[in-house]
């Protein structure tokens, strides 16, 4: 079964040799008291990436957000999510567990990102005696379960101001941030801009084993850091993995494109068949998402090998 190639998600993807001798290199010391060098330097370079004051290396995608939410906001608060956003349907409800945050979920355009009209209908009445405050807006770049989808640059930065003017604060779940970037031919530190807190996965696109970097303010980190720790986030020698995200930074990062193209062909490849549908023009990078009629998962299985598709 060598010759498979697993399109489950890109979390499946795995070291190459070049990345694993990265690994075994790095420089190491304890994270944990802010004196492992690599990772300090993997940090420094995701904020400037990211154009935001400082960074925090996390195990994972999931934990990074919790911390942005927890860091952001206080126990009662409410916290607005687009209807399909990862943060309500893949985390467990750990806002709610953990930081204590009411979510309140919108229905938004196709890459998420809601106008300012709607951000303002979405706030509530300053009033305590019945209703939570509303305190944090997430976006979500690239968009996941809206097929990999990106919003404009310009409807974020209205979005931004929006909220801005709302006295709300962002948390930018940018787990495919790269990706976003590279489709809109911009930076991410222009996604990122208006965001209070962002987070960038190292484990999807970027091919890393595990870690997802927080991005934001040198006094938001204080929080952040704190919240890492209580969620048993912080590690000993973690330059072994750290230094895997600088060598993803270095070598993949630049190649994400090439995912978007072998995406979009993919697409192409299933789109005419009759059990498995795919739209080639709704993907925008490196997510196809197949719609299939009730019953017919098999036979579109068989239909999929027969065009090339594993």
């Amino acid at each position: 079964m060598d010759s498979v190639i697993d399109l489950r998600s890109d979390t499946v993807t795995r070291p190459t040799p070049a990345m694993r001798q990265a690994m075994a290199r790095a420089e190491v010391g304890d994270d944990v008291f802010g004196e492992d060098p690599t990772v300090l330097a993997l940090e420094e370079r995701v904020a400037k990436l990211l154009g935001k004051e400082s960074a925090l290396f996390c195990p994972s995608g999931t934990m990074s957000n919790l911390i942005a939410i927890a860091a952001a906001t206080e126990r009662g608060d409410e916290v607005l999510v687009d209807g399909e956003a990862h943060i309500l349907h893949y985390e467990l409800a750990g806002s709610a567990v953990v930081a204590g945050v009411q979510l309140r979920n919108f229905d938004a355009p196709a890459a998420g990102c809601p106008s300012p009209e709607q951000l303002a209908s979405l706030q509530r009445l300053a009033d305590p005696t019945h209703e939570p405050r509303t305190a944090l807006l997430c976006l979500e770049q690239t968009h996941n379960r809206r097929g990999g989808t990106v919003a404009q640059p310009e409807a974020l930065a209205r979005t931004y101001a929006a909220a801005a003017g709302l006295g709300l604060r962002v948390h930018l779940d940018g787990a495919r941030l790269g990706n976003a970037a590279v489709y809109r031919g911009t930076s991410m530190a222009t996604l990122a801009q208006g965001a209070t807190s962002v987070t960038l996965s190292l484990s999807k696109g970027l091919g890393c084993p595990v870690g997802s970097i927080w991005a934001g303010s040198l006094e938001a980190r204080e929080r952040a850091h704190l919240w890492r720790k209580r969620l048993g986030g912080g590690m000993r020698q973690v330059g072994v993995l750290a230094a895997a995200g600088l060598w993803a930074l270095d070598e993949q990062l630049p190649r994400l494109g090439e995912d978007h193209v072998k995406a979009r062909k993919l697409a192409e490849m299933l789109a005419d068949l009759p059990a498995l549908r795919a739209d080639p023009e709704a993907v925008q990078t490196n997510i196809v998402l197949l719609q299939t009629e009730s019953g017919r998962a098999e036979a579109g299985v068989a239909q999929a090998a027969a065009a090339g598709v594993g």
